[in-house]
């Protein structure tokens, strides 16, 4: 699906991405943790193509993307939501999600479909609130729609960069749960995460960030050894 090998990246002159690898496999949920500050947001840029790279590979089905604009990794599979959502909120729901839709008419997937409708049923508070201005509407229920534009691109990799942040325990166990069930349709997920028990909940397993590097690969089935080692306190300070 996805193999990233020693990529470096940063911004101006400053390296904030070194030789980073990691790999994602159909069907399966990474995720990538860590500390503030760690490069966990870099690296999901350079993933999407939003910023360049410096060295080293962006592997998605056995071709090498990373010369390719951001675009034409949309088209190619790999759609993301941000942590700021990047949702324009003098639009209404409905506006927001068209905008999603004709794009992803263009890459057609055989195997992931979405329609309006589809997403309706992941997330029915959207449907009495088409019309609605974005920005009228909460933290969560923004992050709802900017999940579900991103669906509606039809990709079979899905990145979500810090989920969890700023909103209530209980929309982010609302939140992940949706998207953990789309792995059955055929999509793998990443989720960049700095809560440890959010990740822990929702991924297969993990790699852990600090400084720019990849530290710590969790496997299948690590997590509850990990979640009580001395490397939560080490990088990702108390949980």
């Amino acid at each position: 699906m996805l193999v990233v090998e020693g990529l470096s990246a940063g911004y101006g002159e400053v390296n904030a991405l070194s030789e980073v690898s990691i790999e994602v496999r159909r069907n399966e949920s990474v995720a990538i943790v860590g500390a503030n500050g760690a490069g966990k947001s870099t690296l999901v840029s350079a993933i999407c193509g939003l910023i360049p790279t410096r060295q080293g590979r962006i592997v998605k089905d056995g071709r090498d993307i990373h010369t390719l604009p951001a675009y034409r990794r949309a088209e190619i599979g790999i759609a993301v939501v941000l942590e700021n959502r990047h949702l324009f909120g003098e639009l209404s729901v409905r506006q927001n999600l068209e905008l999603a839709l004709n794009r992803g008419r263009i890459r057609g997937s055989a195997n992931i479909q979405f329609g309006i409708q589809e997403v309706l049923r992941l997330f029915p508070f959207m449907e009495e609130r088409l019309d609605s201005a974005v920005d009228l509407l909460s933290g969560g229920e923004q992050q709802m729609i900017a999940i579900s534009r991103a669906l509606l691109l039809k990709p079979d990799l899905l990145i979500m960069d810090e989920p969890s942040t700023g909103l209530a325990p209980k929309v982010v166990k609302e939140i992940v749960s949706v998207v953990a069930s789309l792995r059955g349709r055929g999509m793998s997920l990443i989720l960049v995460e700095q809560n440890v028990a959010v990740a822990e909940q929702n991924s297969d397993r993990a790699y852990v960030m600090s400084l720019g590097r990849v530290v710590k690969h969790v496997d299948r089935g690590g997590w509850s050894e990990f979640a009580r080692s001395e490397l939560v306190t080490a990088y990702l300070g108390r949980q």
